[in-house]
């Protein structure tokens, strides 16, 4: 008999966080693996239970949620309404293949036709935003018989190999030599660090990808793949009408275009799609995270009636194992209804406005925060060493020891009672839709003060 040798973390290793969630930790660190990180030193919160835009540890201390989750959460933690559709669902029937229909599958698939604009009323049921993607890339390689996608260098799209290779993100680098082919990435200048005024930067953007669709040969290109709004690159604002040039592109060359809603949909920009806020239709949405709000893993490719009336005759080669599970259904279906009873989607456009006042405050307190963009509740503080020459507090794809600042910073953060996501020189904030001024007032309040240590690196000359 064989003896299984398993490597633990040494309990000193561990930041002390009272005695609850002690053992809750030690666990997690001994016997799973952490995303994204390295496994030692990890310093994770014990969550016990979510409430709102709070979550609460096994030693009683409260975290406000300024991310979301992952951008996620878009109604908060812990509404029972989600509990109670998926237990009525189970109780009926846990699991059918995708060959098979439910009540809910319909009544799904017929409230995202009634949200989503245009023609988009077919909904191919995921498993993830990754998922999402991966379809949407298949799909538009099968309606079109192209084989080039194209994005944008700073863009996430998820963490399998083909979103991965979509993505522009620096997550792709260490597994890139292996990266799936027919996949072109470009240059989207933003307004912070462009010189030369926001006319020409519109010029200018779209100008460099025509110049692109001329050099990769539009008739090789299937879709361009972008953001509805961007995400953990930054936020990084469109220049205003670019989207609709990207479209009108679109339309000239055949070539579809698809929209990545995954982080940006469901209210969080202040409208159902983040490509609602530029006056375009898409010829498919990819959706995840807010379509459930991470109650249960869940996403939808939604594709537009011409596209789908292709496959009325032909084969339409996509299937999972879990599409259209009754479940997640159950779960989003309800998660529709929430948003409209509670009316969050206009509270996310006024809250967002709120936001935007209030960090305008800041500014004026801490000379490192250097920029702010955000649409909606999807927003980052941008902190700078140097707010004339605009140098980060931490690089693009910042290495370990260049993360010194920020890394204080985002201690600061949870030490004082907040969850939220930090990434090189970036501050997201991004709470769920239910928010209130209140708790924008106490987030803020907490990111004033840690950022005094990043005020503290300030360049004086």
């Amino acid at each position: 008999m064989s003896t299984k040798t398993i490597t633990k973390v040494s309990e000193s290793e561990i930041p002390p966080s009272g005695s609850g969630g002690a053992a809750i930790i030690q666990n997690n660190l001994d016997y799973t693996l952490f995303s994204w990180s390295k496994q030692k030193g990890h310093n994770p919160i014990a969550v016990k239970y979510g409430e709102g835009v709070y979550l609460y540890d096994y030693d009683g201390k409260r975290y406000i949620d300024f991310s979301s989750g992952l951008m996620n959460v878009n109604i908060g933690h812990g509404n029972q309404r989600v509990t109670e559709a998926v237990v009525r669902q189970m109780q009926e029937v846990s699991y059918v293949t995708p060959s098979c229909v439910t009540k809910v599958r319909g009544e799904l698939g017929k409230k995202l036709a009634e949200i989503c604009p245009g023609d988009l009323n077919k909904a191919f049921f995921t498993l993830c935003g990754a998922t999402s993607i991966e379809n949407g890339i298949k799909l538009a390689r099968l309606y079109t018989g192209r084989h080039k996608i194209l994005s944008r260098y700073q863009s996430y799209h998820g963490a399998s190999y083909g979103a991965m290779s979509a993505s522009g993100d620096p997550r792709r680098l260490p597994m890139d030599a292996q990266q799936s082919p027919n996949f072109v990435h470009f240059d989207l200048p933003y307004l912070y660090r462009w010189e030369y005024g926001e006319e020409n930067l519109l010029k200018e953007s779209v100008a460099s990808l025509e110049r692109m669709i001329a050099y990769e040969g539009p008739n090789n290109i299937a879709a361009i793949l972008l953001e509805g709004e961007s995400g953990s690159s930054g936020c990084l604002q469109y220049p205003v009408g670019y989207l609709k040039a990207v479209r009108e592109i679109c339309n000239k060359y055949g070539i579809l275009l698809i929209m990545d809603e995954v982080m940006s949909g469901f209210g969080r920009t202040g409208k159902w799609f983040g490509f609602e806020n530029h006056g375009i239709i898409p010829d498919m949405i990819a959706m995840a995270k807010g379509l459930t709000s991470g109650y249960l893993p869940f996403g939808c490719l939604m594709v537009s009636g011409k596209i789908a009336a292709k496959y009325d005759d032909t084969v339409l080669a996509l299937g999972l194992t879990y599409s259209a599970h009754p479940v997640s259904c159950a779960a989003a279906l309800e998660m529709l209804k929430i948003y409209e009873d509670d009316n969050l989607i206009a509270n996310a456009a006024a809250m967002g406005k709120y936001v935007e006042q209030q960090v305008e405050l800041l500014k004026q307190k801490h000379p490192s925060i250097g920029d702010f963009r955000t649409t909606g509740l999807l927003g980052c503080i941008e902190l700078v060493k140097n707010r004339t020459t605009k140098e980060p507090m931490a690089p693009f794809n910042a290495k370990p020891d260049e993360m010194t600042i920020m890394n204080k910073v985002a201690a600061k953060i949870k030490d004082l009672g907040m969850y939220t996501f930090v990434r090189w020189s970036y501050i997201f904030i991004a709470p769920p839709l239910c928010v209130t001024k209140e708790q924008i007032d106490e987030g803020l309040a907490i990111i004033s003060e840690a950022i005094k240590i990043a005020d503290r690196e300030i360049e004086h000359g």
